[in-house]
């Protein structure tokens, strides 16, 4: 029997009639800490079908646009391989009109899909949320490789990184200072989020990967750093960017389910929701 995203009914989860496309990545081919990744789209789709589906904050059901769980991309012959078959996946959804969702696995899969999205719309913001640069132009002999993840986007798009806090010194070549907002600043300082969402563009396209969050709200990811965001600061503030910019599509990476604590997993499953909430907030 298919499954359903969060168990809604099949109206609503047949694609033909779905606004929204969810497409699992269970890939952990490069990640070099824990791993675990490729165990996390299950996990948050078995926390998802636990989820309350009436978003309190914006008083709505918002399953009811549609969502289609896609079939997972389980290409995982090489990085590469892997970047394309999530390109061509992507870029096929957004063909067919859909709003194009992807849950992780490890953040390599993001750059088929970011990809994807600047290949479609003009003057693209990318809004990375992460405790890591990810801006290596090359690791472990792979362009693909998740140290990789936005390093193509610092070339070919407007990226805006925020909550970084852990890096090598190589990756200042690649970084522009003046778009990324590192932890550390971003607990001394208040206006942030309005001087980051003015220097967006009108279209963003948005990947987070979970150990943005301080390892006390999410501590199962691959490689945990302190010092993080906390869940409340992460969503004011997509919201804010779902109210004046114009979301693409987006992405979540890097859930290493725990098998005693599943809290993380929740985490997942409730930020996923909020952001159709907020994307489909009035619609």
């Amino acid at each position: 029997m298919k499954r359903n995203y969060a168990g809604i009914p099949d109206k609503y989860a047949d694609y033909n009639n779905a606004s929204v496309v969810l497409i699992p990545v269970p890939y952990d081919g490069t990640s070099t800490w824990q791993k675990g990744a490729d165990k996390g789209p299950d996990a948050f789709l078995d926390a998802s079908e636990n989820m309350e589906l009436y978003d309190i904050e914006t008083n709505q059901l918002s399953y009811k646009v549609g969502v289609s769980l896609q079939d997972p991309v389980k290409e995982n012959e090489s990085p590469e391989a892997m970047t394309e078959a999530v390109y061509q996946k992507v870029k096929e959804q957004i063909a067919a009109k859909k709003f194009v969702t992807m849950f992780g696995g490890e953040h390599s899969v993001s750059i088929g899909a970011i990809r994807a999205h600047y290949e479609t719309y003009n003057d693209l913001t990318v809004l990375q949320l992460d405790a890591h640069a990810d801006l290596r132009p090359e690791y472990e002999e792979s362009k693909c490789n998740h140290a990789c993840a936005v390093h193509e986007a610092s070339k070919k798009t407007n990226l805006i990184q925020v909550g970084i806090r852990s890096m090598d010194e190589s990756e200042l070549e690649h970084m522009n200072l003046n778009k990324t907002y590192f932890a550390h600043k971003i607990h001394n300082h208040s206006d942030w989020m309005e001087r980051s969402i003015d220097q967006m563009t009108d279209k963003v396209y948005i990947t987070i990967d979970l150990d943005v969050f301080d390892p006390s709200e999410c501590p199962s990811t691959g490689t945990p750093e302190p010092g993080g965001l906390t869940y409340y600061q992460v969503i004011n503030y997509l919201r804010r960017v779902f109210r004046e910019k114009k979301v693409v599509g987006f992405d979540i990476v890097e859930l290493c389910p725990n098998a005693v604590d599943k809290s993380s997993d929740f985490l997942a499953a409730k930020l996923y929701y909020k952001l159709l909430s907020y994307k489909f907030e009035n619609a």
